[in-house]
Parts: structure tokens; C-alpha cells; sequence
């Protein structure tokens, strides 16, 4: 069982606001931080260390009863594994996560605490697993890390939250990987303000996106960057929403994303993984003035790969 769910606009804010509030009691509302020129919204502060509970509460608590007491199963890299083995725990129902042979041992350990079975595949056969939608064979209800209106809705109550927190905000940068993340904020602030920027950032080790809207759909690229969280294959159900709800992106050189990475633990106190420190690493990027949150999306890093950078 599972969903195929086309997303092909923003999300009703009717629609952000029943999944956040779905989400509410299992999450935490996470604070700003300042650093210079820019705030951190710091969701490497959830449950799991990552937003990804947002959108996983809310797509499995919209689930009818039969279907959700089948157990979930999902496909990531690490941080949608653990925030659906964390939601499975909660709820009482049984977890299976397909993820790559390459995951950070701190993220399969993160899927285990919380009793789900990790299921390793070497990544193309990952991919071609999930392209092939052989899910649907599985016994468990599929939750889509990304392609899913439930997860994009949950996700937007980050949005919300920056609403009532900030009232004034002008631009808000997040990374992106699949797109569930930034779909969801920009559902959330378009929707309330269609004037407030929405800034995807990625790194040049794996800019897919840029690529992908400028014409380049069937160019293969091999993920060389510290940022696993954004290395999502393309998916064509999400193609026009990321061209209704991204205003403009940023890339972000590795070396510099490497060197965000101590420079946020330094400055703002924050340990951020490397797709949580990509808006970050980008702010220099941008003309000082408009209120601007940078979203700090997960804090998962290897240990070795956190000391390595921070000598």
C-alpha cells in the first residue's frame, strides 16, 4: 500500500493548518536564533533532529485506522527514516525504512532507537526500487519522504510558526532535496504573504534542482557533497510546484558549505548537518536589509565528519 499523490501547485493554507495542528502535540515549536544578518530557525532541535517529524506526524495521523495499524515504511537517507521510525513508536505500529548502504551510522542508529528495521541497498538499486514503486508490494502503508501532500502540508507548520514568530519576515532560505521542506514553508508564508522570497539553496556537489528547472532533466549527477540530506532524486510530480514556490536559488561552493558547518557551531552554538547548515553557508550571498531566516532543517552529522571539520 502507499501514495502517489501529484502535487501540482501550493498547498492550501486551510490544508498547512490541519496537518500542523495534527503535528502540534508530537513537535516542538522551535526557536530563532540571531547570528549576523539573519535569524536560524533551528529545527535540528526536533525529536529526531530534524523537521522531518512535521511532515510524518501529519501524513500518518490523516491515515485512516486499517491502513496505519499495517505499519509505515519509507525510503531516505537517514533523516525521513528516522522521523517515520519515531512516528511509528509513537503511535504503536510497526516500521520498515529503505535507505542507502552509504548512511551515516548515526542516522541508522537514530532509525533503530525507535525500532525500526533499516533495509540497505546500494543506491541505484535504492532508486530503482523506489522509481519502480515496488512499495506497493510491500505490507505497510508507504509514506513518500517527499512527494506527499500530507508531508508538504506538516512541513508548513515551520512556515506558520515563522509567521506568528516574525511577523515581518521577508525571505526565508532553506535547502533542498526532494522539495517537501521548502514546498511546505512557501505554501505556508505565500499563503498568507505572497510577498515574503523564498530562497532554495543547494550545494554545487549536488545542485539538481537549478539543473533540472533550466532544462536539464535527464542530466545524471553523482552526489559529491557533506550535504546527504539533499542528494533526493529528481521526481517529476514535484516539478511544477518547485517552479511555483522557489523564488530564486543559491549554490553553495563545498569548501564553503564545509567551513559553515564550524563557523554555526562557533557563532551561534548550533551543531548543524550539512544540509541543515547549506542556508547558512549562503547568507553571504545575499544584499543586506530584508528580514531574513536562514532554516537550520537537521543537526544529524557524524561524529568523525564534525571533528574533522571543526580542526
Amino acid at each position: 500500500m502507499g501514495t502517489n499523490t501529484i502535487i501540482p501547485t501550493l498547498v492550501s493554507l486551510e490544508k498547512v493548518r490541519a496537518a500542523a495542528e495534527r503535528a502540534r502535540p508530537h513537535v516542538m515549536r522551535t526557536p530563532l536564533t540571531p547570528v549576523e544578518g539573519a535569524l536560524l530557525k533551528l529545527e535540528c532541535l526536533q525529536p529526531t533532529g530534524s523537521f522531518k517529524v512535521r511532515g510524518f506526524f501529519a501524513a500518518a495521523l490523516a491515515l485512516p485506522q486499517e491502513r496505519l495499524r499495517s505499519g509505515l515504511i519509507t525510503v531516505s537517507a537517514g533523516n525521513a527514516a528516522q522521523a517515520c521510525a519515531y512516528v511509528a513508536h509513537h503511535l504503536g505500529v510497526p516500521c520498515r525504512v529503505v535507505t542507502y548502504d552509504t548512511t551515516a551510522p548515526i542516522k541508522i542508529d537514530g532509525m533503530k532507537r525507535w525500532g525500526a528495521r533499516p533495509i540497505q541497498m546500494p543506491r541505484e538499486e535504492l532508486l530503482s526500487w523506489l522509481a519502480t514503486e515496488a512499495w506497493r508490494g510491500e505490507p505497510e502503508t508507504f509514506i513518500h519522504p517527499f512527494a506527499d501532500q500530507e508531508v508538504i502540508a506538516g512541513h508548513g507548520g515551520l512556515g506558520l510558526e515563522l509567521l506568528e514568530d516574525l511577523p515581518e519576515v521577508a525571505r526565508v532560505l532553506v535547502a533542498v532535496g526532494g522539495g517537501a521542506l521548502i514546498s511546505g514553508v512557501a505554501s505556508a508564508l505565500k499563503g498568507s504573504r505572497p510577498d515574503i522570497e523564498v530562497i532554495g539553496v543547494q550545494s554545487d556537489g549536488y545542485a539538481l534542482w537549478p539543473r533540472v528547472l533550466a532544462g536539464e532533466r535527464n542530466a545524471p549527477i553523482k552526489p559529491e557533497t557533506i550535504a546527504d540530506g539533499t542528494t533526493a532524486p529528481f521526481d517529476p510530480r514535484m516539478f511544477e510546484l518547485m517552479k511555483e514556490c522557489v523564488d530564486r536559488w543559491l549554490i553553495v561552493p563545498e569548501p564553503r558549505l564545509k567551513a559553515a558547518i564550524p563557523e554555526i557551531a562557533a557563532t551561534a552554538k548550533v551543531v548543524a548537518e550539512g544540509a541543515g547548515a547549506l542556508p547558512y553557508a549562503a547568507l553571504e550571498q545575499l544584499e543586506p536589509g530584508p528580514i531574513t531566516v536562514a532554516v537550520v532543517s537537521g543537526g544529524n552529522i557524524h561524529p568523525t565528519l564534525l571533528a574533522s571539520l571543526l580542526r
